[in-house]
């Protein structure tokens, strides 16, 4: 079966600074993203993964291109119809964790889910589900980011980033602040949402995390400079792991 792309983009451009101290990021890039794929991008140090990835979800307008995603080119949305659609659109989750310290985890859902349904009963069902699928349990609802661990906060992060069924979910180097216990947790629920059919998009430079995609884009000077396709994620798999590594080292990774 064909893959449906849900955003498109063409030709983007993307500098900062002007004259001699511009910075091009990207002058010509073209890029798909696939409805249900977990795609990650990768790439060294200043590539511009982190610019792309904000493009793609509307949070940066690019210098020029277009962006059709699911339909609509989202760079000829005024700020306003882009907040809007990229509540209802997208989830977003970062490396540091912007949960709203005077509220419990069950009221940081809640507030998100408030934004785009007035169904308040069906918002906290919801969220109840969701905190099962990332194993936060009912007693840890009520206490506040400063009560728990960095790993549950991250949790309760995606929870929150979900909770309106975002068409694509949006991840900036998840698990950068993370120790390695909490990092697997975090990815562990990355991957329970993609085989539930979510689709993610996942900056990192960090390979563990990277495995748990199914397709790696790696970008360098300016242009998506290789694709791996590495099908659907096992645990303790060597073959995937050294596909990954060649892929990388051949990108100059």
């Amino acid at each position: 079966m064909e893959k449906q792309a849900v955003i498109s983009a063409k030709h983007l451009k993307k500098a900062f600074g002007k004259g001699e101290s511009m910075q091009v990021i990207y002058s010509d890039l073209n890029i798909d993203i696939y409805k249900g794929d977990f795609t990650v991008i990768m790439g060294s140090s200043g590539a511009g993964k982190s610019t792309l990835m904000y493009s793609l979800s509307g949070m940066d307008k690019p210098d020029g291109g277009e962006i059709d995603f699911d339909g609509t080119d989202i760079t000829k949305l005024n700020n306003d119809k882009l907040a809007v659609f990229r509540r209802r659109q997208c989830g977003f989750v970062f490396q540091q964790i912007y949960l709203i310290e005077k509220m419990n985890l069950m009221d940081n859902v809640i507030a998100a889910g408030v934004l785009t349904s007035k169904d308040r009963e069906g918002i906290k069902n919801r969220a109840k589900e969701l905190f099962s699928l990332v194993n936060i349990p009912e007693n840890t609802w009520r206490k506040t980011s400063s009560q728990i661990s960095g790993g549950e906060a991250q949790r309760a992060g995606i929870v929150r980033a979900v909770i309106n069924s975002p068409n694509v979910l949006f991840a900036d180097e998840p698990t950068g602040a993370l120790n390695s216990a909490n990092s697997g947790a975090v990815l562990d629920v990355f991957s329970s949402l993609y085989e539930n059919g979510q689709s993610i998009v996942m900056v990192t430079h960090d390979k563990k995390s990277a495995l748990r995609g199914n397709r790696i884009l790696y970008i360098k000077d300016g242009k998506i400079y290789g694709e791996c396709d590495l099908g659907k994620y096992e645990p303790d798999h060597s073959e995937r792991t050294e596909k990954l590594d060649r892929f990388i080292k051949e990108m100059g990774w």
